[in-house]
């Protein structure tokens, strides 16, 4: 990566970026609007996959996955119907606006030269890095005490008992391959989105390389836009 592609990938980021704030799709607070932030993915998308077949398809996979409706948690940050796509764009937000300064240090390093990243490259990793989350709760009801004392049933998310999971990123992985199946060799992005939880969400194994894949500064980006969406904005 050089000046010159920083320059380049500032003016890519701030196409994405007017999209999500002309939109104002997720307020300080946390709180979302459930069809802007769908309208505002949606908008991205086509930004990013400007084949309209592969966009379709990609758009068509989110609609079809309970994307758009299920939380992106049962218990903790954005738990709460279309909190995945809301968190999801969070995520993809907050990846845009720490890129610059981030790559603007890792270029510095003995590493600089050899990552180099598109505005697309960015969207795809930040947006599908929870897509394992997708169809993965289901909505059950528990009998429950309102504040007059009286009984009620009080809804909550939980997870489905039929569901595999052969870790959270790499979940995550195998289902962008799914619909973008020409990401395979893209190996920087794929690191990005499987390493996305960092220590949490590897084996004992898979940690005596776990460094290696910090030279990426995508998996680095990643995982600090996941936590300042999750942390910071409560979404």
């Amino acid at each position: 990566m050089t000046e010159k592609n920083l320059i380049e990938l500032k003016k890519e980021i701030k196409l994405y970026t007017d999209i999500f704030e002309k939109n104002e799709s997720v307020k300080g607070d946390g709180s979302f609007d459930c069809q802007s932030v769908k309208n505002t993915i949606i908008e991205m998308s086509k930004l990013a996959l400007n084949d309209e077949t592969e966009s379709d398809s990609f758009i068509n996979w989110l609609e079809t996955h309970e994307f758009f409706t299920g939380p992106a948690s049962s218990k903790f940050h954005a738990n709460t119907k279309g909190g995945l796509a809301a968190h999801s764009l969070m995520v993809t937000y907050q990846s845009f606006v720490f890129a610059i300064p981030l790559f603007e240090n890792f270029i510095k390093t003995k590493f600089g030269s050899k990552f180099t990243f598109t505005a697309k490259d960015i969207f795809i990793a930040a947006i599908a890095h929870d897509f394992c989350k997708a169809g993965f709760y289901s909505m059950e009801h528990r009998r429950t005490k309102d504040y007059n004392g009286n009984w009620t049933y009080e809804p909550f998310y939980k997870v489905k008992n039929d569901n595999r999971n052969l870790g959270h990123g790499n979940e995550s992985v195998l289902m962008l391959l799914e619909i973008l199946p020409q990401y395979i060799k893209n190996r920087p992005v794929l690191e990005a989105i499987s390493r996305h939880m960092g220590f949490s969400d590897i084996s004992e194994n898979e940690s005596y390389n776990y460094s290696n894949f910090l030279q990426n500064p995508l998996v680095v980006l990643l995982q600090l836009a996941d936590q300042s969406a999750a942390q910071w904005w409560n979404c």
